[in-house]
């Protein structure tokens, strides 16, 4: 629906108690939700000096760091003799010792590969040879040096992203909505899944209680009451969700029994509310002008989150949600969780007609007041688009994100120009600390050792899991 942006921001009132929207479930009371603090609680850190150019043509870093390549696809092998699969996407790194790491990563493979993840019996959801998705696992040490990756989760399709849970698992969402077609595919995708890291547990069951559709990634909150999740998808635009656990219910490290059923919790989809107490249509009526500015947030319940007959996002009539194009990177904190928007062109059905098309943007949610901020923004830059000017200065299409140890961003760039990893500070500045120089593919999956040593990432083609160490305390403690 075509809207003024005018009309959605003006006026004075920020404390509309109400909302009417279509027949689509209860409207959700907003009479407890109050703004966030003005204030700016982030961290500030030091600037990051210019890149320097790898002489091996892999990975440009600044002065004082350096990467070891942990895993490469094709090349690299698996504890069961197969290659290493390709198209690295979502990790999350976990303690294992004390000078090591587990990492559990995505697979983001859509159909039948020569480099797909083996079919590992136990690990197995769907047999049929079009689902070569799934997870491995790889144990490393500090420097980075590989010591064993295996499948923890197998015959999915489209691994995406995902997130860790507070147990010490890894939950793996598949960015698809397609079905069983009998032969390629023998059972319906689009779920999360759970990963264990140990090697010997696995349940490769279908969470359905999280819904069916494209999802990106997600993350659970500190009570372990609730799960965030991001949709990646268009024709509508995708939205954000968020499960919400049965009254008294705590999620834990056997919720994976309930989260079988469709029925368990509830699922449903937000509504970002401009000033006239009304759902903004789309992330994109908002710009730089509202940065850090906290907006109400309502919830609507989602009717059929199995999406038997018709697509989640499309159960909503427009005006309803608060859609969104790419909503990508997920991550929780104590007090919120940072959800992505990659980009929005102009000249596209990425944007309405009357909102503004940005190269990024990046929002916090805040779980005690339940108000989300635009906490970061790429306005749309053609020279970051086309690769004109000075590369590691134009930055374009945030997706996958992390939070350091101290609590400023790491964005991975999916963008038109040079990739890179970001440094973030919501509401500040933003500086390039890794650049691929194999070649345009986008970085993905970045994540912190939990004890600040080591960034871990990954270029997604060919596949090429990184890790970066240097003094990073320095520029981010």
């Amino acid at each position: 629906m075509s809207l003024d942006r005018r009309s959605v921001l003006r006026g004075a009132a920020v404390g509309a108690t109400g909302v009417g929207f279509a027949a689509v479930g209860a409207v959700p009371s907003l009479a407890e939700a109050t703004p966030a603090p003005a204030s700016r609680p982030y961290p500030a850190h030091r600037p990051f000096p210019p890149l320097m150019d790898d002489p091996k043509g892999l990975l440009a870093l600044p002065p004082g760091f350096k990467y070891t390549v942990v895993t490469r696809a094709g090349e690299t092998k698996l504890k069961s003799g197969q290659p290493t699969p390709e198209l690295h996407d979502g990790t999350a790194a976990f303690a294992a010792g004390p000078r090591g790491y587990t990492l559990i990563q995505n697979h983001e493979i859509g159909a039948n590969s020569a480099l797909g993840v083996p079919q590992i019996p136990g690990t197995v959801y769907d047999e049929g040879v079009g689902a070569a998705g799934g997870c491995t696992v790889i144990s490393v040490d500090r420097d980075g040096t590989n010591h064993g990756e295996w499948v923890g989760i197998s015959g999915t399709l489209t691994n995406c992203a995902g997130g860790p849970t507070p147990w010490g698992t890894w939950m793996t969402c598949e960015e698809t909505e397609n079905k069983a077609n009998g032969t390629t595919r023998l059972k319906d995708h689009g779920y999360v899944f759970e990963v264990w890291a140990d090697g010997r547990t696995a349940h490769p069951v279908p969470l359905k209680a999280l819904g069916r559709y494209a999802h990106e990634a997600l993350a659970i909150d500190q009570d372990r009451q609730h799960i965030y999740l991001s949709e990646d998808a268009s024709g509508p635009n995708g939205s954000f969700y968020r499960w919400s656990a049965p009254a008294g219910y705590r999620l834990g490290k056997d919720s994976w029994k309930d989260l079988q059923n469709a029925g368990f919790g509830k699922l449903e989809a937000m509504a970002i509310l401009g000033d006239d107490g009304k759902p903004i249509p789309d992330v994109a009526y908002l710009t730089s002008a509202q940065l850090l500015r906290p907006f109400r947030v309502a919830w609507v319940p989602v009717p059929d989150r199995d999406a038997v007959s018709v697509s989640t996002r499309k159960q909503f009539t427009d005006g309803q949600v608060t859609r969104g194009k790419k909503f990508e990177g997920v991550y929780g904190t104590h007090d919120g969780v940072y959800v992505v928007n990659s980009y929005a062109k102009s000249g596209t059905t990425d944007v309405p007609a009357d909102a503004v098309p940005h190269d990024g943007m990046v929002w916090f949610y805040n779980y005690k007041s339940k108000t989300i901020q635009l906490v970061t923004y790429f306005p749309s830059n053609p020279a970051a688009e086309n690769g004109v000017g000075y590369a590691d200065l134009n930055f374009d299409g945030p997706d996958n994100v992390t939070v350091t140890p101290w609590g400023s961003l790491i964005l991975a760039e999916d963008g038109n120009a040079s990739s890179h990893v970001l440094s973030a500070t919501p509401g500040g500045p933003t500086y390039a600390i890794a650049r691929n120089m194999l070649n345009d593919s986008e970085f993905t999956g970045p994540t912190f050792s939990a004890d600040g040593k080591v960034l871990f990432v990954n270029i997604q083609t060919p596949g090429i899991t990184l890790a970066i160490t240097g003094p990073w305390r320095d520029y981010l403690g």
